[in-house]
């Protein structure tokens, strides 16, 4: 006997019914519309990209196995899955850069991979849908994306009090750095050590941050993660730094004028901050768009502002603990992403929202837009004379025409395994044809089965003048002609 292969899913990946894939497809085209409103217009890149085209990831040693998923191809040729939607974006760009017209506004979505150990809400694939400008130095680009964040979140139906977009700018981080004695070139590797560090304050807190800045920190599994080997001075003022945010703008702003003095590229960045808030403020978003020090994100290509779209509600789990999402977006600029292809500056900036994580936030406080069950399958049309199968499938024809779902039952079962067939297809609607109607005296006829009042019949009515006007409207028969106006008169009351 053949040994059978048993079915298993690899870990961090998930299987996706119909309910969450319309749910994800309303979610994505609220965010388009949203994009296009603001004037980006719609591009698409591979899942694959050469190794070194995505310039955070080259091989190392004999395979690039640090966060991503790699193979060689026949040229001998390192592949690998894409990490984000950014990467691919710049190589694209760079390419065509010629003949794009700058600065150049595009969107995009798609799924992205990541060769990192799974957790809860944490995948290997998942979705993102990014919108990005090219070409553009001016800091009303960056402060443009926090303002359309906010209004795709608010668009996907999330109010004002329960989102905030945070802003930072790499440049005052990098002041910080200077500060610390890690402005070096040679320093470049500790520093994203103490930005990833940063980078998980919400998530660990200062405790697990003031650990990893450190000599490391121990998680939950026991898995360690090797930390930036600071001194405890240092460490005081990263954190101090992380702390800034005043009650307002204002006081923020000043509180990171002091935490880089004497850095004139943590001036800068203080200044850039500045002008992002005046911004904010003039488009009306000054209550959902705050400048946080916290904010660092954790990829190394960041060179100016950046920022997270973080919702600020909690749920209750199936295990009665409060659950909060946290970031369900991010973005920055990234002025030297395009350059690495064409040896010249290229200011960049992109807001990209991860739809996946998303879609799990909206579910869990019952988002009307993402719903809770599975949308309506299609219309059944039974097939209970196997010799007849043409007539069938000249009704199933009718409805289509019509612009009506319908699937011609093509199992092998009789008349109540199809409706329970119908049933688990969520189907509102079955239409049966059997010789009785057929060879009806006025003509043939069909019997149009309403599946939903059919259960409402089914669990039984104590009233017997409700019991019969269910069972009159939940099977009644029609002429052939007439199907397709009942079917819709029987799909408009169930939404399907």
């Amino acid at each position: 006997m053949t040994d059978l292969t048993k079915p298993r899913l690899p870990r961090g990946l998930a299987d996706r019914g119909p309910a969450d894939l319309a749910a994800t497809a309303r979610i994505t085209a609220a965010i388009r519309d949203t994009y296009e409103l603001y004037g980006f217009e719609a591009v698409e890149t591979p899942f694959l990209e050469y190794t070194d085209a995505l310039g955070k990831f080259l091989p190392d040693l004999d395979r690039p196995n640090a966060g991503v998923f790699s193979f060689k191809d026949d040229d001998d040729q390192w592949l690998s899955l894409r990490y984000d939607l950014t990467a691919p974006l710049a190589r694209s760009v760079a390419e065509r850069y010629d003949a794009l017209p700058k600065p150049y506004r595009s969107y995009r979505s798609g799924p992205v991979f990541r060769n990192e150990k799974p957790g809860p809400g944490r995948f290997r694939q998942f979705l993102q849908f990014d919108a990005d400008t090219v070409g553009s130095a001016s800091i009303a680009a960056d402060a443009e994306m926090c303002v359309m964040a906010a209004d795709t979140l608010e668009r996907l139906g999330i109010a004002r009090h329960d989102f905030a977009v945070k802003v930072n700018d790499r440049k005052v981080l990098d002041g910080v750095m200077e500060l610390i004695g890690l402005g070096a070139p040679e320093d470049a590797a500790r520093r994203l050590v103490v930005l990833r560090a940063i980078d998980k304050l919400d998530r660990l807190g200062p405790s697990g941050v003031e650990a990893l800045l450190g000599a490391g920190r121990r998680d939950e599994s026991g898995d360690v993660t090797k930390g930036a080997g600071l001194p405890p001075e240092s460490i005081a003022r990263v954190l101090g730094f992380t702390a800034a945010r005043g009650a307002t703008a204002a006081d923020t702003l000043a509180n990171l004028r002091d935490a880089v003095a004497g850095s004139a590229r943590g001036e800068e960045g203080v200044a850039e901050l500045a002008e992002i808030a005046a911004l904010v403020e003039a488009a009306g978003r000054s209550d959902c768009v705050v400048i946080d020090p916290s904010v660092v994100r954790g990829l190394e290509y960041y060179t100016g502002p950046v920022f997270e779209a973080e919702l600020l509600f909690t749920v209750t789990g199936e295990d009665g603990q409060p659950i909060r999402f946290g970031s369900v977006g991010g973005g920055g600029r990234y002025d030297g992403l395009v350059a690495r292809f064409r040896g010249e500056p290229v200011p960049a900036t992109g807001f990209s929202v991860g739809v996946s994580r998303l879609v799990a936030a909206l579910k869990a406080v019952r988002s009307p837009l993402v719903g809770t069950s599975a949308p309506r399958g299609p219309v059944v049309v039974a097939v209970l004379d196997k010799g007849e199968m043409a007539r069938y499938q000249g009704l199933v024809t009718a409805l289509r025409a019509a612009g009506i779902r319908a699937e011609l039952y093509l199992g092998a079962s009789g008349m109540n395994a199809q409706l329970k067939y119908a049933d688990k297809r969520n189907s509102a609607c079955a239409v049966l044809q059997g010789s009785n109607e057929r060879d009806a005296a006025g003509g043939p006829v069909v019997m149009i089965r309403d599946l939903v009042l059919g259960a409402e019949l089914a669990k039984g009515s104590k009233d017997r003048s409700d019991y019969l006007d269910l069972r009159q409207r939940a099977q009644f028969p029609v002429a052939e002609d007439a199907m397709v106006e009942a079917v819709r008169e029987v799909l408009g009351r169930h939404g399907g």
